[in-house]
Parts: C-alpha cells; sequence; structure tokens
C-alpha cells in the first residue's frame, strides 16, 4: 500500500449542518477522496466529527482541516479544533469558488462544495489559522455592533424625514422616533467609549493605533476596526494579500483585441474593511497633498470619481499595513522634503 503524505478535511459550512470529506495524499502525488459525512453544527457535533476523523485517517499523521470563512458560523467549530491542537486553515470564499470552477464537477451542492475544499486544501499549502488574541475578538464584536447602530440610526432619521414632510405628520409618532435617534446615539457613544478602554488595556495595541492615526484621514474608529478585522494584520504577508483580503483587488477582463471589459474591485472580501476606508479617503483627499495628487490624476485618465476614489481607500489601506510593519508614524511631507533635495546632492548620495 502506498504511504500517505498529506491527510485534509474539507468542510463546508451551514448555520446548522457540517458537510464534510476526507482527502489523502500518497507519495505519488496522487490524491483521493475517500470518505463523506454529515454533522450538526452543535458541541455534540464537534466531538462525533472529531472522532469519525481519528478513525478514519491515519494515526500519527496530522489532518488539516480546511473550511471557507462563512460569517460567524464557522468560528464555534474552529475555537473547538484550535482547543484539540489541530491544523485549521480557514480560507477566503472567492478562493474555494474560483477554483471549483477548475473542477470538471459542475454540480454544486454542500457535498461537491466539501469535497471542492478537501481538493483545494491537498493540493495547496495552506498558512495555519490560530484563535486571536481575546482583545481582537472583542473588538470585533464592538465595532461591528457599532456599524449595526450607525446603519439603524440612519434608517430612523430617513424615517424621520418622511414623517416630518408628511402633510400632517403625526406628532406621538415624531416624538417616539426622536427617543429611538437618542438611544441610538447614546449606545454608540457607550461602544466608544468601551473600545477606547479595551485598546487602552494593551499597550502594544494602544502604539500601534497612534502610529496608525497618523496617517492623514484615519481616526481612532478607523484603526480599531482595522486591527478588528486583520486581527491585528495576523497572517497577512504583503499589501497585495490584504488588498485581496478587503476586496479591493482590482479584475481586469481583458483577451486580444475583442474582449475589453472594464476594470472593477472584487468585492470578495471583508466588506467591513472595505466600508472602514471611505470617509478617511475622503479626508486623506482634502487635507493630504499626495493622496489628492492620486485622485487628481486619475480622475484626469478615466473621468470616474468612485474609481479615483476607491484607488485612494486602497492606498490607504497598504498604508496602513506599511505603518504596521515598519512600526514608523507616516509622514506627510516625505515626498515634499524628497522633491527638496538639490540634484546634486542626490547624486553625491547615490554614490
Amino acid at each position: 500500500m502506498k504511504k500517505v503524505i498529506r491527510q485534509v478535511l474539507g468542510i463546508d459550512v451551514a448555520q446548522k449542518e457540517l458537510v464534510v470529506c476526507l482527502g489523502r495524499m500518497h507519495e505519488d502525488l496522487h490524491t483521493e477522496l475517500y470518505a463523506s459525512k454529515i454533522f450538526p453544527n452543535t458541541q455534540k457535533g464537534f466531538l462525533a466529527l472529531y472522532h469519525w476523523v481519528g478513525k478514519q485517517t491515519v494515526a500519527g499523521l496530522a489532518v488539516r482541516y480546511v473550511m471557507e470563512a462563512t460569517g460567524v458560523y464557522h468560528e464555534s467549530f474552529a475555537y473547538f479544533l484550535a482547543d484539540q491542537g489541530a491544523e485549521i486553515s480557514i480560507v477566503l470564499p472567492n478562493k474555494i469558488s474560483n477554483y471549483a470552477r477548475s473542477l470538471t464537477t459542475k454540480t454544486v451542492t454542500d457535498k461537491t462544495a466539501s469535497e471542492a475544499i478537501a481538493q483545494f486544501g491537498l493540493e495547496r499549502n495552506l498558512d495555519n489559522w490560530e484563535k486571536p488574541l481575546p482583545i481582537y475578538k472583542k473588538l470585533k464584536q464592538l465595532t461591528r455592533e457599532r456599524d449595526q447602530i450607525v446603519g439603524e440610526r440612519t434608517m430612523v432619521k430617513n424615517q424621520l424625514h418622511a414623517e416630518e414632510a408628511e402633510a400632517e405628520p403625526n406628532k406621538t409618532s415624531l416624538i417616539r422616533i426622536r427617543k429611538r435617534i437618542e438611544l441610538l446615539n447614546k449606545q454608540e457613544k457607550e461602544i466608544v467609549a468601551e473600545l477606547r478602554v479595551l485598546i487602552k488595556t494593551d499597550p502594544k495595541i494602544s502604539d500601534l493605533v497612534i502610529l496608525l492615526c497618523s496617517l492623514t484621514g484615519v481616526g481612532f474608529l478607523t484603526a480599531a476596526i482595522v486591527l478588528a478585522e486583520t486581527k491585528g494584520f495576523d497572517l497577512i504577508r504583503n499589501r497585495r494579500q490584504l488588498t485581496s483580503f478587503a476586496g479591493l483587488d482590482v479584475i481586469d477582463k481583458q483577451s486580444g483585441t475583442s474582449v475589453k471589459g472594464k476594470s472593477k474591485i472584487s468585492k470578495k472580501g471583508n466588506r467591513y474593511l472595505r466600508k472602514a476606508m471611505h470617509h478617511p479617503a475622503l479626508a486623506a483627499i482634502q487635507h493630504d497633498e499626495r493622496f489628492k495628487a492620486v485622485y487628481v490624476r486619475l480622475i484626469s485618465k478615466h473621468g470616474i470619481k468612485m474609481k479615483a476614489m476607491v484607488a485612494v481607500q486602497r492606498k490607504l489601506l497598504e498604508l496602513m499595513f506599511t505603518i504596521f510593519v515598519t512600526n514608523k508614524k507616516y509622514d506627510k511631507d516625505y515626498f515634499k522634503n524628497q522633491v527638496a533635495i538639490k540634484p546634486e546632492e542626490k547624486y553625491q548620495t547615490a554614490a
């Protein structure tokens, strides 16, 4: 019998169930999918699945558990596996869907999805996922709660505007709507205060937030959201990977001379990151010549304001990662200082 060199469990996560498929790779690099089953997405289901995998796999060889990042439904199982010391990889859904299109199977079911995930795990060298630090978990919970409150407040304000614009508005309805807005304002302030206290408990994260806020347009809340959604840039290796994670990566559709599609961002990534960069980009364009120059140059090139705005958002996010890596504040006048150097001084520096 050929020696098994890799074992992978592909997991298609749903709200109530886990559809799994076991795969293995032999020493001749031949891959095989050989067992599948469905388990409830509960603690009892996790235990049953874990014991089933132990019986179906080769002892002494680690099994890699591969799953998609499906909202929050995968988190409980991922935390359970981490407590067991298992090897875990959590992959963005767009990577799996793009890979699945390259396979011969065209039928899309939970079972075929788990098979595609298992095959993907066998063919790729994936990063290990680890439980985030508790502070990042709390940051994500608080920032997302605030996002929901802000969205709800916008909806209620629109409702208030509609009521006030009526010919004969109901006064008691207006009173109740205004009270709801006051409550939402109060709750948002409470969350922001809790975020500030939480960040101050960790000096390292507190210092990082200060560094990130040195970037034009980036404030406390933006820094908190970016750190929460990236878990402190955990598993982010470069700027390109970060923009892909946020769904700000550009997709081009061109082939020969006949196919010339418009370039667009994928949007197949973390929508909270994309949303968080909108207002900082507006501020950066207004108050930083560097970003204003990028915006104006792109507008003059294709005349599409939103496209230029997205480019600034992407640049801001990349610079936040650069600040994290270098541990240095953003220098707004860096390029001005470079331009101010005389040509002979540049030559002497180069020599």
